[in-house]
């Protein structure tokens, strides 16, 4: 009878499981040969979109002459640009910077000689073509700093999900090659996982500058190429 208490006694010590927990089971491996197969897939595309950097530097005696000067003829880069049909969504100020200009001299403390005033715009165009001849127009209305172009895709992502398609085709039919090489067939894809290297960078531009007056600049888009990698895991059987 003593040892029958005692048993009870524990048996109402120990903690009960809560209600619906999950008993944790062994990870069973299926009766196969697991490969790991790295692949990348690509697709190319004529870029559609360019992006160019354009604006003003100035030098004057004083900051608000610098600043009147640079003001004035942005003003006319940004008419410009209008007129050649560039929309304001596809327009945005990156920099607007003055700054002193120091002349040095040995055992002196430096001395200010004059202010450079800068202002510099990020120009979307929805068509390369058009962009060469907007540059020039840019130029004659005052602009003397210009960066770029730099090529993209309108619609990166539908290019990326053809680069992916292409990615698993080529591990599939790596996998295949591997399986007949060891006398056993792919039964199924267990895994896919995506690395984090995938790239829609535009392959080196064509960006000729006018030789006269007469002609304009041509920008060349090329091709993008776009590579998408996979980590693929197959059972083989």
């Amino acid at each position: 009878m003593m040892r029958m208490l005692i048993l009870v006694a524990l048996a109402a010590a120990l903690p009960l499981a809560p209600a619906g927990a999950q008993s944790i089971a062994p990870t069973i491996l299926a009766d196969g040969t697991i490969l790991d197969v790295i692949a990348t897939g690509e697709t190319t595309r004529v870029p559609d979109l360019a992006t160019i950097r354009a604006g003003v530097v100035t030098q004057a005696p004083t900051a608000a002459a610098a600043l009147a000067e640079n003001a004035r003829r942005m003003s006319s880069v940004l008419a410009a640009l209008k007129k050649a049909g560039v929309l304001p969504r596809d327009m945005m100020t990156t920099a607007a910077t003055l700054s002193p200009q120091y002349r040095y001299a040995d055992n002196q403390p430096p001395a200010i000689t004059g202010y450079q005033a800068t202002n510099m715009v990020s120009i979307r165009f929805r068509d390369v073509a058009a962009s060469g001849p907007v540059l020039d127009v840019l130029v004659a209305q005052g602009a003397n700093q210009i960066e770029g172009p730099t090529l993209s895709l309108a619609q990166p992502d539908a290019a990326m999900d053809d680069a992916r398609t292409d990615a698993v085709k080529r591990a599939r039919e790596r996998a295949m090659l591997y399986a007949r090489a060891a006398d056993l067939t792919v039964s199924r894809i267990v895994s896919i996982s995506e690395a984090g290297d995938q790239s829609t960078a535009p392959e080196p531009m064509m960006y000729a500058r006018a030789k006269d007056a007469s002609a304009s600049t041509t920008i060349v888009p090329g091709e993008s190429r776009v590579t998408a990698t996979l980590s693929v895991r197959f059972l083989l059987k």
